[in-house]
C-alpha cells in the first residue's frame, strides 16, 4: 500500500475504507477464526437459568399503636407498602450473613458449586459464586427483585423463593430480640405500679373502716366525725391524690405492656411479594448470538489496528533504508 508508507499519513474514512477493503482477505480469515471460535466457546459454556421474585417492601409502622392506641395518628400503617427507606433496609436483610448461611446451608452450595473444601481459599471462592449468581437490586418501583442464576432451573426457582420466606424469619428475629427486651422492662413497671396501687386502695379501705368504726362506737358522732376530719382529712385528701396518680400511670402501663407484648409476640410479613420465582424454560446465558457478533467484531477491530501498526512500522523501516 503505496499510501501507507508515505511519512506523516493519517488514515481518513474513505482512506480506510479502501485500506480494509485491500485487507479484506485477511479480515475475513480473521472473522471466520474468531466466529467459529466464539460458537464453540459459547457450547461449551454451561447455560445458566435465571429465577426472579419480585416484592415490595411493608411498611414498619408499629403494629401495637396501629391496632391499639385511640391517639395513634402516624402517616403509615400496618397494611400499607413502605417507601425508599424501608426498601434500603429490606436490601440489607437480603445481604445479610443468616440469610445467607442458612442458603448455602440447605442447598449444599460448597458441592453445587464444585467447590472442594480442602482447595485454597474455599470459603471466598464459595461467597463470590453466591455473590456472582444471587443478585439483589431496587427497581424504579420501589420494590426489590431477588434474582437467581442456576445451572439448574428448579435450584434457582427454589433459591428464590426461598430467600423472599427467610425475610421474615431475619427481620422478625431481629426485631424480637429488642421486642422481648422492651417488653420485660415494661412488664416489671407495670407490676411494680399495679402492686403499689393496691397497697395503696388497701390502705384506703383500712382508713375508711377505722374511721367508720369510731363513728360507730362514739357516743357522740357528730365529735367524733369532726374530730375524725381534723385527724385524717389531710392524710385522706393526700392519699386521694396518690389514688388518683397511680391509678392514670397504672393505666398507661397497662396499655404499654399490651403495646409491648404485641410487639414481641407478633410474626406480620416485613414485605409483600408480587412475583413468586418459577423454574425458567429458556436460559438465560449464555446469549451464542451476542457473543459471537461481540467477539467477532472485537477481533477485527483488533486485527485492523495491529494491521495499522504493522504497515506503519514497515513504512516508517523502508523510509530509514532509503535514507
Amino acid at each position: 500500500m503505496e499510501n501507507a508508507k508515505q511519512p506523516g499519513y493519517n488514515f481518513s474514512s474513505v482512506d480506510l475504507l479502501i485500506y480494509i477493503w485491500k485487507k479484506r482477505a485477511i479480515l475475513t480469515g480473521v472473522g471466520l477464526m474468531a466466529g467459529i471460535a466464539s460458537i464453540i466457546i459459547s457450547v461449551l459454556i454451561t447455560p445458566m437459568f435465571q429465577s426472579s421474585v419480585i416484592m415490595f417492601p411493608a411498611s414498619n409502622a408499629s403494629i401495637s399503636r396501629d391496632l391499639l392506641s385511640q391517639n395513634y395518628s402516624g402517616r403509615q400503617n400496618v397494611h400499607g407498602f413502605g417507601e425508599e427507606e424501608q426498601a434500603e433496609q429490606l436490601l440489607q436483610i437480603l445481604n445479610s450473613e443468616p440469610i445467607r448461611a442458612r442458603i448455602i446451608q440447605k442447598y449444599d452450595l460448597m458441592e453445587h458449586y464444585e467447590i472442594k473444601p480442602d482447595e485454597k481459599y474455599p470459603l471466598t471462592r464459595l461467597y463470590e459464586e453466591y455473590k456472582s449468581n444471587i443478585n439483589f437490586r431496587l427497581t424504579e418501583y420501589m420494590s426489590v427483585e431477588v434474582s437467581v442464576m442456576d445451572k439448574d432451573p428448579e435450584y434457582a426457582a427454589n433459591i428464590a423463593n426461598d430467600i423472599s420466606n427467610l425475610v421474615d424469619t431475619v427481620y422478625n428475629s431481629m426485631k424480637k430480640e429488642r421486642a422481648w427486651e422492651a417488653f420485660h422492662l415494661v412488664e416489671r413497671e407495670y407490676l411494680e405500679a399495679a402492686h403499689n396501687l393496691a397497697i395503696l386502695r388497701d390502705s384506703m379501705n383500712l382508713l375508711s373502716e377505722q374511721v367508720s368504726q369510731n363513728l360507730k362506737t362514739s357516743g357522740n358522732p357528730t365529735n367524733n366525725l369532726i374530730k375524725a376530719i381534723s385527724e385524717n382529712g389531710a392524710l385522706y385528701i393526700t392519699m386521694m391524690n396518690m389514688l388518683r396518680y397511680e391509678t392514670a400511670m397504672v393505666s398507661d402501663l397497662n396499655l404499654r405492656f399490651k403495646e409491648a407484648r404485641l410487639e414481641a409476640e407478633q410474626n406480620l410479613p416485613h414485605k409483600f411479594v408480587v412475583e413468586q420465582a418459577y423454574p425458567s424454560e429458556k436460559k438465560a446465558y449464555p446469549k451464542k448470538s451476542l457473543i459471537v457478533i461481540v467477539s467477532t467484531f472485537a477481533s477485527l477491530l483488533f486485527a485492523l489496528i495491529v494491521l495499522i501498526i504493522i504497515d506503519n512500522i514497515r513504512a516508517r523501516v523502508a523510509i530509514q533504508e532509503e535514507k
